[in-house]
């Protein structure tokens, strides 16, 4: 009994600070903020992967979440915002939300890019509450190490770890939401 009230503090805190996290403001001053978040997680993971560039220009759009904070005690949660792209050109604003149960464990902060390989695709996630199939994986970029990311259900998807550590990473069930601007 005693685990099992540790445990459930444990999960009823985790819980409390996803919400807290997910309850993001979206003043004038946080929308510049967030673009220029944007900017400097675009130019980071292209630094660390410089195949990305193509996929930059020549995708249909892209969404890019520079801050993404994700927390887990077997059961995780996940939370961020980012600005959509369409042919290079800024067109709206999108959150993601995850919430899973399995076996993890940790904290970790990272950057994440959704690359849609054409006009369908993109149009799919611009029409509100799309989430990433139960097969989306994501590529890992890591300095040094060239990795090839594909298409997969019409997206390609990359993250870049920015601190902490965590066990049992996933991208699949995450849902998103859009903002036109």
């Amino acid at each position: 009994m005693k685990n099992l009230n540790v445990y459930l503090k444990k999960t009823g805190l985790l819980m409390l600070f996803v919400g807290i996290v997910s309850c993001g403001s979206t003043k004038t001053g946080d929308m510049t903020d967030l673009k220029a978040d944007a900017t400097e997680a675009k130019a980071a993971m292209t630094a660390a992967e410089p195949n990305l560039a193509e996929l930059f220009a020549s995708s249909a759009g892209y969404a890019i979440f520079p801050n993404v904070g994700k927390g887990a005690y077997i059961i995780g949660g996940a939370s961020g915002n980012g600005i959509v792209y369409e042919n290079g050109t800024m067109v709206g604003y999108a959150n993601l939300k995850q919430v899973d149960v399995g076996l993890q464990v940790g904290g970790k902060a990272y950057r994440e890019v959704i690359f849609f390989e054409n006009e369908e695709d993109l149009n799919k996630f611009q029409e509100g509450d799309y989430e990433l199939s139960g097969n989306a994986t994501a590529v890992i970029l890591e300095k040094g190490k060239s990795k090839t990311i594909k298409f997969t259900d019409g997206t390609a998807v990359a993250t870049m770890p920015k601190a902490g550590a965590m066990v049992g990473v996933s991208v699949a069930g995450q849902r998103f939401g859009y903002t036109a601007m």
